[in-house]
């Protein structure tokens, strides 16, 4: 019988993004240590959503290390390492203007070299009885005022001056009264509102044990690029801005290119890449000048370049596309080109992406 041989089919793709991590521990960690502390606080976001009302006490999830953990002499925890938590405690809105809460607790962090570190950890959005009450009484009372002057207005309104100056003032009183009456009723029907974590959304998370860690080289932190020769693609500086609708979700760059190959590319052809591969085009709500530029052999040109992402939290790589061949030629990193940017530049940009203040989701209209 003869037997027919199929060839294989060729591998078509490549591959990107290599992990800096895949290296000997002697080419990753200088051979000290250092210390995560006690009552340290690492920076994440959640990679699902977290709500009171719905949430169980024993859900796991998993959040994103948004920053690098520094020790007293360097990094210990590299940025985009991976947090598991469970959900210790959850608590629904309630009357009397009860805010919900969510407890949550963290055991374990894995890097991305792979190493799983033990930790104990925890982050609650519920505030101290103390505070609590303070702020329930706080706005119970903006409740009865405000109604007892709704109310004396009313009277005001519908008796006149002159019944209010001949009962000496009896009329805006027995309104101001009514209205109070009123006001106390809402606040003591009050609901208040249910905690609603979102992905994307940063927490911090205090730390409650003291861990002993390695010490990373500053160079194996250093994210990998490919370069496409001739073509020079440098990022002065990196912004974090505002869309139009008020969100903190749009990267602009300012790029300086030196086109030397002999390949024309255009601004079209430049997009971000997450580390989970999902791609972003330019925004067309930023300095379109670049966007629709042509860059031919020889030319050389400076400009910014907005891009609309869902978390400007994440790792990102500036590539630039080759349309006929329809995979990146080139790809920069912007964790190694923010090492680079000016000190008030990331003072700004750590203001305008600063964490929530709470994460309370709004009420339903129609819940009262």
């Amino acid at each position: 019988m003869n037997s027919v041989v199929m060839a294989e089919a060729p591998f078509q793709g490549y591959a990107e993004y290599d992990n800096p991590y895949a290296k000997p521990d002697e080419e990753l960690f200088t051979g000290t240590t250092d210390t995560l502390d006690k009552r340290d606080v690492i920076h994440m976001t959640v990679s699902q959503v977290l709500d009171g009302s719905f949430s169980l006490e024993g859900d796991e999830f998993f959040a994103e290390i948004t920053s690098d953990v520094m020790g007293d002499k360097g990094v210990i925890i590299p940025k985009g390492s991976i947090a598991h938590g469970t959900i210790v405690e959850t608590g629904e809105a309630k009357r009397l203007g009860r805010n919900g809460y969510l407890n949550l607790s963290f055991d374990k962090i894995t890097t991305p070299d792979g190493r799983d570190i033990d930790i104990e950890g925890k982050m609650s959005t519920k505030l101290h009885p103390i505070k609590e009450v303070g702020k329930i009484v706080a706005t119970d009372v903006g409740y009865t005022v405000g109604g007892g002057v709704v109310g004396g207005v009313f009277a005001l309104q519908a008796l006149g001056l002159e019944a209010a100056i001949a009962s000496h003032g009896y009329t805006v009183a027995g309104g101001a009264a009514l209205g109070g009456a009123v006001g106390l009723g809402m606040s003591l029907y009050r609901k208040g509102k249910n905690v609603l974590i979102s992905p994307g959304d940063e927490i911090k998370v205090k730390i409650l044990s003291k861990v002993e860690l390695p010490l990373y080289k500053e160079e194996a932190l250093k994210q990998k690029e490919l370069h496409y020769p001739g073509l020079d693609i440098r990022i002065a500086n990196i912004l974090y801005e505002k869309d139009p609708f008020g969100n903190v979700n749009t990267i602009t760059l300012s790029l300086s290119i030196s086109n030397m190959s002999k390949k024309t590319f255009s601004g079209m052809d430049l997009t971000l890449v997450n580390d989970y591969n999902n791609i972003y085009n330019a925004s067309i709500f930023g300095d379109t000048k670049l966007l629709f530029a042509q860059l031919k052999p020889g030319d050389r040109f400076a400009g910014k370049i907005s891009f609309a992402v869902d978390n400007v939290k994440q790792s990102f790589w500036l590539t630039v596309n080759d349309r006929a061949k329809n995979k990146p030629v080139a790809k920069i990193s912007l964790d190694n080109a923010y090492k680079n940017v000016s000190e008030d530049v990331k003072k700004r940009n750590n203001k305008i992406k600063k964490p929530k203040k709470n994460y309370y989701k709004e009420n339903d209209p129609f819940d009262l």
